[in-house]
């Protein structure tokens, strides 16, 4: 008899290499043992989690993205988005203050030469933190509509403008800062720039006081007449800004839909065990349909949106680019952790609305991934832009 081979599918796995499991479980085991006993904590005070930052950077959770010859970690988008999800399932809040770095350093890694990514990662790697400058008080999700400026004069380019709700912005050493090179030139006169923050004519506002993530610090930066040097231009040449900023996309969105993710398994988690303790009628209320119907929804849609996110950092790490992917990860996500969330406060019924019980904090954290690196209404339209274009 003939023997029979069995079939496999190349390229397709559900399952984590043994380093991935071990990364994983670091990164569980630190949101369960110092950022999820601290959480209420930073939520109510909103100072800036320097104490669990500080620990996190002796993992390296801090530069995951950095490539090991630069001195970080090395991780690929995947491995960013497994630590993402589980440290935001502690707290997103503490979680973004940890892992912006992680976006501030893409430009820098995508577009930067050899002696800029050693400067500049390099910092990173000594504990300095980067911040992330794109969106603007009249421009988020319109990259193209920015008004900050930037002019050459002589050796150096001139920084005028503003960029709000910026991560990190008081704690940063330095900016990764878009802006305007060329006002005739559409998407193609957008530039990026690395700019110190203690250069003079750069400003931070106070942090904002925030619904949720509260541990996060998001403030406003200003800059007025900042003198940037030739060689803190990114890409190689003026122009390259847009095309820089969809790279970074590409990859920061599945990493943010993972922190969604993360947060929509804390809601769940907390929704069984709840569901199991409490009782009406005689029986733990899961075993009503209407609770338990809703917490079977729960489940099936943290899978399918923890599926999406995989197969988006998947994709741009084989194929160097995923639109599509990564904007259907990140409305999924965003969307689900939303529902996720409010069902469980509805699920706690009473309790839920009060601040002593975790879930009412994690539907406050979660609205903003409905808003930043893109609203999931511009993913939508990205979704739509990507369909019709095939």
């Amino acid at each position: 008899m003939a023997e029979v081979s069995t079939p496999t599918l190349e390229g397709v796995s559900f399952t984590l290499t043994e380093e991935q499991k071990m990364l994983q479980q670091t990164a569980r085991d630190f949101a369960r043992r110092e950022i999820a006993p601290v959480a209420e904590h930073y939520d109510r005070s909103g100072e800036f989690p320097w104490d669990v930052v500080k620990k996190g950077q002796e993992l390296g959770l801090t530069i995951l993205n950095i490539p090991e010859e630069y001195g970080g970690i090395g991780a690929n988008t995947l491995e960013e988005c497994i630590v993402s999800e589980e440290l935001a399932w502690g707290c997103s809040g503490i979680s973004t203050a940890m892992t912006i770095n992680n976006l501030s350093a893409l430009p820098v890694i995508l577009g930067a030469n050899d002696e800029q990514r050693k400067l500049w990662l390099g910092r990173m790697v000594d504990g300095e933190f980067g911040a992330y400058a794109v969106t603007e008080p009249g421009a988020g999700s319109d990259v193209i509509g920015m008004r900050t400026r930037a002019e050459k004069k002589g050796d150096k380019w001139i920084l005028n403008g503003s960029k709000m709700f910026i991560s990190n912005a008081n704690v940063a050493g330095f900016f990764t800062v878009f802006a305007v090179t060329d006002p005739e030139a559409g998407h193609r006169g957008l530039s990026c720039f690395v700019v110190e923050a203690s250069a003079p004519g750069v400003s931070v506002s106070k942090h904002f006081d925030k619904l949720g993530q509260r541990a996060a610090d998001t403030a406003e930066v200003t800059f007025e007449d900042v003198e940037v040097p030739e060689a803190n231009l990114l890409g190689g040449k003026p122009g390259k800004g847009f095309y820089l900023a969809m790279q970074v996309f590409d990859r920061s969105r599945p990493m943010v839909a993972a922190g969604a993710v993360g947060v929509a398994q804390r809601a769940l988690d907390e929704s069984i065990k709840y569901a199991k303790e409490r009782t009406t009628f005689g029986t733990p209320i899961y075993n009503h349909q209407a609770v338990g119907h809703m917490i079977a929804d729960m489940a099936m849609n943290v899978e399918a949106a923890r599926l999406l996110v995989w197969r988006s950092a998947v994709m741009v790490d084989e194929l160097g680019a995923n639109t599509k992917f990564a904007s259907f990860a990140k409305a999924f996500a965003a969307d689900t952790a939303m529902k996720t969330t409010v069902d469980a406060v509805q699920v706690f019924g009473g309790y839920g609305f009060m601040k002593e019980y975790p879930v009412e904090k994690l539907m406050r954290d979660v609205k903003v991934f409905q808003i930043y690196e893109g609203t999931s209404q511009i993913q939508r339209n990205v979704i739509v832009r990507e369909l019709f274009r095939e």
